[in-house]
């Protein structure tokens, strides 16, 4: 089995294998060329996204710079999609992300990990385990999500989190490690800020 079949696997491999080098390289040039782009040149953006992820829907943006391990080429958008500036994605293995889902300034979303082992370490060999983010979802800026994790919908990260366990759907979770405050219920629908009221009847 070659290194980069035991990628594709999720099996422990070399990342700088000839032969996994060569196509990343590919990808990381692309993504110099996207992060030079007008930023309002909305079209070749999304011609980007379009081309180069595994997957985008519609309506989808990204502030630059934009930073992705292959570019994006192993993220999975759904539709309607922002996010600010400074969006890490480390996409060696594959991001899973739904509708609707916002992503404050300077967010990193990790699936490479490396062994403990110090003799692989020394070796700089890696494994990689899929994230996936539901939909609606807002993540808080200066947040960490490491390999593995999964976010369920509606939920809300709060920024500077260290997200380093599975999340539930449909609650605010925060801190270092992420552990979860309270569920999102009544009163979020009464009050957008401590005890600012939502004037629906405007919106």
């Amino acid at each position: 089995m070659t290194h980069y079949e035991r990628m594709l696997a999720g099996l422990i491999y070399d990342p700088a294998d000839e032969e996994v080098y060569a196509e990343q390289i590919e990808y990381q040039k692309a993504l110099r060329e996207f992060n030079k782009l007008a930023q309002d040149d909305f079209a070749a953006k999304e011609k980007y996204m379009k081309e180069v992820f595994a997957e985008c829907g519609e309506n989808c943006y990204i502030e630059q710079p934009f930073y992705a391990n292959w570019g994006g080429h192993h993220v999975h958008f759904g539709s309607n999609i922002y996010a600010n500036f400074g969006l890490t994605l480390v996409d060696d293995g594959h991001i899973y992300i739904g509708d609707c889902v916002m992503f404050g300034p300077h967010v990193t979303v990790a699936t490479a990990n490396h062994p403990v082992n110090p003799e692989l370490r020394l070796k700089a060999y890696q494994y990689n385990r899929d994230v996936h983010i539901g939909n609606n979802v807002w993540i808080g800026a200066g947040t960490v999500i490491v390999p593995g994790v999964t976010i369920g919908e509606n939920s809300v990260i709060g920024a500077g989190s260290v997200v380093t366990k599975d999340i539930p759907a449909n609650v605010l979770a925060v801190g270092n490690p992420c552990r979860v405050m309270r569920e999102i219920g009544e009163r979020d629908r009464e009050y957008y800020y401590k005890n600012e009221r939502i004037d629906w009847e405007n919106l």
